[in-house]
C-alpha cells in the first residue's frame, strides 16, 4: 500500500501531522508493506528566495492579526508539538521560500533517503536556532546528514531547473485531488485525510484502506496446474 503526503516544510501542522501519522503507522500490523512518499506543496510559492522575515511578522501581515495573537498561536503550536514529543521554538523563527528544499526532497526520493531528509528539514526549521532559509550550505549539511552526496545536493541548488518540474507536477496533482491545504494524506489513491488528525484517525484510515485493497483473481483452467518456476526450481515437462 502506498501513502502519499503532500506537505510544506514551512507548515507547522505538517510537522505535527507527520508525527501523528507515524505513530499510527508504527502500530499498524502491515507497516512493512506500506510505502510512504512525500509530495511537494508550497504555502508561499510566490515568495522570492531572498525574502526572509520573522514568522510573527509574516503572520501579522498575512492574516491581519496582532503580534500578541500571532505569538499566542505559536505558543499553542508549541504545546501541540510537545504532546507528540517534538521540539518547537515558539520565538525567533524565520519564514521564507521552500522551493529549494522541495527540489532536494525529489533528489532524495530518487536516491532513497527522502523521509530522513524531510524529517531533518522539519527539525531544523521548527526546533533549531540556525535558519534553513537563504543558506544553501545549511541545506547541503542537512542533505548529507540524511545520506545524500554533498556534491549532488550542491549541483541541484546551483541549477534552478533541477527537479523544478517534479515540484510543479506534485503541486498540480494536489490541486487536481482537491487539496487546498496541507498536510494532505492520500492512501492508495482511494482515501484522503486532510490536516494533522489524531493518530487514531490515521490508524482507522490505514486499516480501512488496507482492508479494501483489490484482491487478485486468478484465471486458469479448472483443475489444471500450468507449469511454473518457484523457489525449489522449475517444473520439468512431461512427455
Amino acid at each position: 500500500m502506498r501513502v502519499e503526503i503532500w506537505s510544506d516544510i514551512a507548515c507547522p501542522w505538517c510537522y505535527v501531522g507527520k508525527a501523528r501519522f507515524e505513530k499510527a503507522l508504527d502500530a499498524f500490523p502491515h507497516r512493512d508493506e506500506v510505502e510512504v512518499v512525500h509530495r511537494s506543496f508550497e504555502l508561499d510559492p510566490g515568495r522570492a528566495k531572498g525574502d526572509i522575515q520573522p514568522v510573527i511578522t509574516m503572520l501579522t501581515k498575512k492574516y491581519g492579526m496582532s503580534e500578541a495573537q500571532a505569538q499566542a498561536g505559536e505558543e499553542n503550536l508549541g504545546t501541540q508539538a510537545a504532546a507528540e514529543g517534538l521540539a518547537y521554538r515558539t520565538r525567533d523563527r524565520d519564514h521564507g521560500n521552500t522551493f529549494d528544499m522541495h527540489r532536494l526532497l525529489h533528489l532524495a526520493k530518487e536516491r532513497g533517503p527522502q523521509d530522513e531528509l524531510i524529517g531533518l528539514f522539519y527539525q531544523a526549521n521548527f526546533a533549531e536556532e540556525r535558519t534553513v532559509f537563504g543558506d544553501d550550505e545549511r541545506l547541503v549539511e542537512l542533505a548529507v546528514a540524511a545520506g545524500l552526496d554533498a556534491d549532488a545536493a550542491r549541483a541541484v541548488l546551483a541549477d534552478p531547473t533541477a527537479y523544478a518540474d517534479d515540484v510543479r507536477a506534485d503541486e498540480r496533482e494536489a490541486a487536481e485531488l482537491g487539496a487546498n491545504g496541507v498536510p494532505f494524506f492520500v492512501l492508495d489513491r482511494t482515501y484522503g485525510v486532510s490536516g494533522a488528525q489524531p493518530a487514531e484517525v490515521f490508524a482507522q484510515a490505514l486499516a480501512q484502506a488496507w482492508g479494501e485493497r483489490p484482491q487478485l483473481k486468478l484465471i486458469q483452467d479448472e483443475g489444471v496446474d500450468a507449469e511454473a518456476c518457484g523457489p525449489d526450481g522449475c517444473a520439468v515437462p512431461q512427455h
